[in-house]
């Protein structure tokens, strides 16, 4: 049970990696939206983090 959710936790940031960079690379990167992502992949990696 633990592995799946570590699993699908590692899959979330992964993500919201790529969210992040995507919206990076546009010409006008929506920095509302970049700092919001970030923070959501922060709690995400503190709770991997404190599982390990």
């Amino acid at each position: 049970m633990e592995s799946t959710h570590i699993s699908a936790l590692q899959n979330k940031h992964a993500g919201l990696e790529k969210q992040i960079h995507m919206e990076m690379s546009r010409p006008l990167p929506d920095e509302t939206l970049v700092a919001q992502l970030k923070r959501k992949k922060l709690k995400i990696k503190e709770e991997l983090t404190g599982l390990h």
